[in-house]
């Protein structure tokens, strides 16, 4: 990528963030994805081409950790319980429901063959709540599910990873699936990316405070943020949690420490900088990359997939708040809270990673995965970001 490329996408970002006066309608991550797709016509702009190494190696970390740091450790802890629950056990029952719906429903379609289907998905589990949170705070004030939804995207996202790379596997050699090795894939690559984070977390919440200089106070973060990423994926553990965790416990720092608000300050200065930049870049770049692979034949399965996302994420959530007593009890409205924490988890940055991991991995010329998956994303960005503003108002009108 050229850097007179960079400049014009990133100046697009710039007048889009500006003029989105709309942004509860039609929020600035379907602009982006949107026009990005109409740049792919435009010759210059349809030889860009985005990588899973980029997404993992340039703009997850920051996203990551941005959103871990500024994530209100008061209703992190408030919420601690369903977060990672819908992160871990939620996330592969999805992953279970949505897989052997897909394959059943591909049927007519395709010849897709089961671990395909759990591939796909893999895939279509993480969620991404982009300008999500904002809307539901502001439209009916439910700031518990605005969390719980921003939560659970932060854990649920290593989690979906181990999830995609055992089924990837799978795909390749044409094995079975094993429940052993599954769990302990899980477990190690999960707890050794937690213990990474946390010690990386606390080496960071330590020395942030050895120096008054506020540029070298976040000259340390980003350190921490990319640092604690590498050396995760280096030794083969969740560089996505190793991330988070570090995060969330220089948030913790913050919360230990009052006059630490000066720093917070100012890294919020610079990451808050940061993060519509890469978002700009990254969401335009999606949709230059879904383009080519946007024209197929089976967009009625893309369509069913989606729908199926919807569902098997609705019959899980339901299943945990109403087998939950107590959980069941914190929330006055059941149904309005599993729709729209349901409509809430949007397919997002780590679904496009998981996607581009497979498009190098499939045979070339065998596309018909990537474009599912890829037109599948794009619903759910799409539709559930226009749609999530009136279906919020109209529970909340209910309610």
């Amino acid at each position: 990528m050229v850097t007179h490329h960079i400049i014009i996408l990133l100046f697009i970002g710039y007048l889009i963030y500006t003029i989105d006066i709309k942004s509860k309608y039609f929020p600035v991550p379907v602009a982006l994805v949107l026009i990005g797709i109409g740049l792919y016509f435009i010759p210059m702009f349809s030889s860009l081409h985005i990588s899973k190494e980029i997404i993992f190696s340039v703009f997850l970390p920051a996203i990551l950790f941005t959103s871990a740091y500024q994530f209100p450790l008061k209703q992190l802890k408030k919420n601690a319980g369903i977060i990672s629950t819908l992160s871990t056990a939620g996330l592969m029952a999805t992953a279970v429901l949505l897989g052997l719906g897909i394959y059943f429903a591909s049927m007519p379609f395709v010849s897709l063959s089961l671990t395909g289907a759990f591939l796909l998905a893999a895939i279509l589990i993480p969620t991404d709540p982009v300008s999500v949170t904002a809307i539901l705070k502001e439209s009916t004030g439910a700031e518990q599910i605005a969390d719980i939804v921003e939560g659970e995207s932060m854990v649920n996202d290593g989690t979906s990873v181990v999830i995609f790379t055992i089924f990837l596997t799978m795909f390749q050699t044409g094995g079975g699936f094993s429940i052993t090795k599954f769990v302990t894939e899980f477990l190690f690559v999960a707890i050794g990316g937690v213990a990474l984070g946390l010690l990386f977390g606390w080496i960071i919440s330590k020395a942030i405070h050895f120096t008054h200089q506020r540029q070298y106070q976040v000259m340390l973060t980003i350190v921490g943020a990319y640092g604690g990423f590498y050396i995760a994926e280096a030794v083969g553990v969740s560089g996505v949690l190793a991330t988070v965790v570090s995060g969330i416990m220089l948030s913790y720092e913050f919360t230990r420490h009052p006059k630490s608000e000066d720093i917070k300050n100012s890294l919020d200065g610079f990451w808050n900088i940061i993060n519509p930049t890469v978002l700009s870049l990254l969401f335009l770049l999606i949709g230059i990359q879904a383009a080519e692979y946007l024209s197929f034949p089976n967009w009625w399965l893309a369509v069913i997939i989606f729908v199926l996302s919807l569902v098997a994420r609705f019959i899980v959530l339901g299943g945990f708040i109403y087998g939950v007593p107590s959980w069941r009890k914190e929330f006055q409205n059941d149904l309005s809270t599993i729709t729209l924490t349901t409509w809430s988890g949007i397919k997002g940055t780590m679904s496009v990673a998981l996607l581009l991991w497979l498009e190098v991995a499939v045979p070339e010329g065998d596309n018909m995965l990537v474009s599912l998956a890829f037109a599948a994303i794009l619903l759910s960005l799409v539709l559930q970001s226009i749609g999530i503003f009136p279906l919020s108002k109209l529970l909340s009108k209910k309610s």
